[in-house]
Parts: structure tokens; sequence; C-alpha cells
């Protein structure tokens, strides 16, 4: 609790210091998987608020993993794991590897969670930016791009409404998108 209140006051850094001290404790005291997962990705959180991004990488390709033996991977929280895996390899420019995780995990989520769930609409804005944010993208994947964006759009206009920061989110990836679409069309 500790370090979700600093995290939230944006004491990053001490937040950082607190979930660490937990897991060496849990560890130590032989705490459950589950348990120290939870507190892996949020020391995965706090170093990606700190801008290290490499070390929360590694710990959400770890936490991933240990999802996938502890869950399966038709559990929301492996899905969850998958997307914020996800979500890093992207804002490392990793291109090929979000969208490799994201095209193998988003069909799982659409059918154990829904298009609607919050997680599976994520994916979908999530892959579609590495798609486009690729300076390798080709034509197709610009327009899978687009495609994907303008559903995901629908989605959240009707499950959260078009003032809801996610579907501005939306919203926004998909002008870009679309910009990068017609550059490369001309």
């Amino acid at each position: 609790q500790l370090g979700n209140g600093l995290d939230d006051a944006k004491h990053y850094a001490d937040a950082l210091c607190v979930r660490e001290a937990d897991l060496a404790m849990m560890r130590r005291l032989g705490a459950s998987e589950e348990d120290m997962l939870v507190v892996q990705g949020n020391i995965a959180n706090s170093y990606h608020m700190l801008g290290r991004l490499e070390e929360a990488l590694q710990m959400r390709r770890d936490v991933y993993s240990g999802r996938l033996k502890l869950n399966g991977e038709e559990n929301e929280r492996t899905l969850r794991a998958a997307n914020n895996l996800a979500a890093s390899l992207k804002d490392g420019s990793r291109f090929d590897e979000a969208k490799s995780l994201l095209r193998k995990t988003i069909p799982v989520a659409q059918r154990i969670l829904g298009e609607s769930d919050q997680i599976t609409r994520t994916m979908r804005k999530c892959v579609a930016e590495a798609l486009y944010k690729d300076d390798d993208a080709t034509l197709d994947d610009l327009r899978e791009a687009v495609t994907t964006l303008e559903d995901t759009d629908r989605i959240a206009q009707r499950v959260l409404g078009g003032a809801h920061p996610f579907t501005e989110g939306v919203v926004r990836s998909l002008r870009i998108a679309r910009a990068a679409l017609r550059a490369r069309e001309t």
C-alpha cells in the first residue's frame, strides 16, 4: 500500500525502494508466486516511470513468463502482463516483437475477455501504434493500423464515450496513422 501511495503521489524513486524491499522480504518469507508477480509488475511500473526502460522491459518479460507458467495463456492476469510487455516493447521501438506478441495474444483476449474489454482495446491500440510507428512499415501495415484504430475507436466510443481519455488517445493515434498512410500513398 505504501508503494502504491508513493506512486500515486509521483514519488517514483521512493515507491521503487518500498517495492524492492517488499519483494526481497517476500522471497525471504517464501511468499506465493502470485504475490511476487504482483510486486514485480509494480516494480516494472516504477522502473518505467523513472525512465529505466530496459529494466522495466526485463521485469515485464519476467512477469509475463511467470504468468504463463502460473496461470496459462487464457487468463486475464496473463493477458494484462502480455499487454504491459507489448507496451514496453513498442515504447522501446521493438516493433516486431510487440507485433508478434500482440498478434498471438489479441485473439485470446477477444475470445476470453471480449471485444469491449479494456485489455483487448488497449492491445489493439498498441498493435496499431507498433504498425504505424515502425520506420519499416509497409503500405499494408499502415492500412492495417488505420483499420484497427477505426474499429477500436468505434468500440471505445460505444463503451466509454468520446470524452474518455482512452477514446481521445485512440482518436489521436488514428489521426497520426491516417496521415502516415496518406503520406505513403502519395
